[in-house]
């Protein structure tokens, strides 16, 4: 029981891994690759006093030349991929190509230390710990396919490194002074951390992945809250720019809802809130999001004009009307009824507070006149 339970979690959670994140965790990701790219910036600086410091303590000038050689290319790609990352979500591919230069940059500077003498090459840990580093850099951008793809290329990318070196070196190339002998065992020994450290770190990216989920959906409804909203809307908002189509919000609060709770309870005033969303989320069309604002606040956003959204949530709002609420087996049917406000853009607000702020206007006047009905024009 506990094996196939062990298993399915590990299901689970592989499949949240390679699975594309939702909207919250991508901004979130955005953050990351900015923080990330900033990070590159300030290690890269550094990098310039490593062959300063090889020089100053008797290094080979060959070493030093390679060293400062990809401390300049890594300063200069540095500052490319921070401009970049200033864009947020604009380049989706960003992630991926970032991450893969962190880890082709510590195979080229490798395989220049190798070309220059064979044992570096292999047994140099502080550019071999920029494979650790790269891997390890992934945990901010909050995607499991980012550090599993960065994962399986340092691994890739050491693994042919290691069989280039051992393909055309004799024994004797391999014994340094310097760095030791290079063996077979050592090198697998490395790529067995870099395949642990991948995965410590995608075990930590889908704890955040779990906490940001968390964080952006409601407990009792499982629906998308207020910060997934905040999060998700901007979006909305460029697509529909993009496409030049309208964007409607409907700001729907349920009637005497206080009234039910005092009635027969706070846990059957949750059944009740749960059959509203049962109601909506069972008809939910493409190109609509539902989220719970807040106690027995909901809002509905699609992507049609204003009159059809009217239409849309008025609609809804019978459905509920005909479809009684049964808190418990034998009770008597209650009646639940919705008042809503819908608002839409661009013609009335530009932005996800100005929408809100005529929808509730709408809203408000819905419940003066009466509850029980939906408005999508001012008073």
């Amino acid at each position: 029981m506990r094996s196939t339970t062990a298993g399915r979690r590990f299901s689970e959670m592989l499949e949240q891994l390679v699975s594309r994140p939702d909207e919250v965790m991508l901004e979130v990701g955005a953050g990351g690759e900015l923080l990330v790219a900033r990070l590159r910036v300030a290690v890269a600086a550094m990098l310039l006093l490593l062959p300063l410091a090889n020089a100053m303590t008797g290094g080979q000038f060959s070493e030093t030349l390679i060293g400062l050689a990809g401390a300049v290319f890594v300063n200069v790609f540095s500052q490319l991929w921070l401009a970049l990352a200033r864009h947020g979500r604009r380049f989706r591919w960003l992630p991926f190509a970032s991450g893969a230069f962190d880890v082709t940059a510590t195979t080229l500077v490798l395989l220049l230390l190798a070309w220059n003498h064979l044992p570096s090459g292999l047994n140099s840990m502080i550019v071999w710990c920029g494979y650790l580093l790269a891997i390890a850099l992934t945990a901010l951008r909050n995607d499991g396919r980012v550090t599993l793809f960065v994962g399986a290329l340092a691994l890739v990318e050491y693994a042919l490194l290691t069989a280039g070196v051992f393909a055309i070196a004799t024994p004797d190339q391999l014994v340094s002074s310097d760095y030791g002998t290079v063996t077979l065992g050592n090198q697998l020994q490395r790529m067995v951390l870099l395949v642990a450290s991948t995965l410590i770190t995608a075990v930590v990216v889908y704890r955040m992945q779990r906490l940001v989920e968390m964080s952006g959906t409601d407990g009792l409804t499982s629906l998308p809250n207020r910060t997934w909203l905040l999060h998700r809307f901007p979006r909305l908002l460029d697509a529909a720019r993009r496409d030049g189509v309208s964007l409607c919000v409907a700001l729907i609060d349920l009637d005497h809802f206080k009234r039910i709770n005092d009635e027969i309870g706070h846990h059957a005033g949750d059944r009740a809130l749960l059959h509203v969303v049962d109601l909506v989320r069972d008809s939910m069309e493409e190109g609509e999001w539902f989220a719970r604002l807040g106690g027995e606040e909901f809002v509905l956003v699609l992507r049609k004009p204003l009159g059809t959204s009217w239409e849309r949530v008025d609609g809804l709002r019978r459905a509920l009307f005909s479809r009684r609420f049964v808190p418990d087996q034998g009770a008597d049917p209650i009646l639940v009824t919705f008042s809503a406000g819908v608002a839409s853009f661009p013609h009335e607000a530009s932005d996800l507070s100005g929408l809100l702020r005529r929808a509730d206007l709408r809203l408000n006047s819905a419940k003066a006149a009466g509850r029980n009905r939906v408005l999508a024009r001012d008073a």
